[in-house]
């Protein structure tokens, strides 16, 4: 819902427009006069509206659900292929992922130990297969606090592969991210107990970005005291 083409808070610029079609994730800014604030299926933006735009309806009940797109009727769903192939292939909106509904992540709840948590760290470029089915790449976790956030969801071009914070993914940042800092002995430390105050609000401030600003979901935490 982040990307609905209003002006960011902390920027004033205007955000980009998104919306998804059946589970695939478009950026329809160039086409912000229709799907931007004031435009005509401004509803749409920053949801998933599938099924909506195949029934050339505004109910609310049919949006940011795909699965509604699973029950449409068999002319509804040509309906539905043909707003894909719109735009892709003639208003040529760049695909930016797939949906991954709230309710196929996982819990945030789950207990993540170390070793776990390393083997999301945006190396493997492979495409996501299994229980990771449907999503746009591999999981990136990062830890924070006794956090561990899915940072590929915005995030793959800052944590993935050659990104700048590449070396927080997979592990627990609390101790750099506090610290602001690329040293590798802050990296792969992860003790916070000797920070002052001031140090620990710069990682609970980093920690309510990620969830509040960045929107990245919270996948589980991590066995630590804090």
């Amino acid at each position: 819902r982040h990307f609905d083409g209003t002006a960011d808070d902390n920027s004033d610029e205007e955000k980009k427009v998104y919306l998804s079609v059946g589970g695939t994730v478009f950026d329809v800014s160039k086409g912000r006069e229709f799907y931007g604030p004031g435009g005509p299926y401004e509803v749409f933006a920053g949801r998933e509206c599938g099924a909506a735009l195949a029934t050339m309806s505004f109910d609310e009940e049919l949006l940011d659900d795909p699965s509604h797109c699973d029950t449409l009727g068999v002319g509804d769903k040509s309906q539905l292929d043909d707003w894909l192939e719109k735009f892709e292939h003639y208003r040529c909106y760049p695909i930016k992922g797939k949906l991954v509904p709230d309710a196929k992540l996982p819990s945030s709840d789950r207990i993540i130990s170390m070793e776990e948590l390393a083997k999301y760290d945006g190396m493997n470029q492979e495409k996501p297969t299994g229980e990771n089915a449907g999503y746009g790449t591999l999981p990136i976790y990062l830890g924070a606090l006794d956090k561990v956030f899915d940072v590929s969801f915005g995030g793959v071009h800052m944590y993935g592969k050659d990104g700048p914070y590449n070396r927080f993914a997979g592990k627990d940042a609390s101790r750099a991210l506090a610290l602001m800092s690329f040293d590798v002995k802050d990296v792969e430390n992860t003790d916070i107990s000797d920070l002052d105050e001031k140090k620990v609000k710069v990682l609970k401030d980093w920690v309510t970005s990620f969830e509040e600003k960045k929107g990245y979901p919270v996948v589980g935490k991590m066995d630590k005291k804090l």
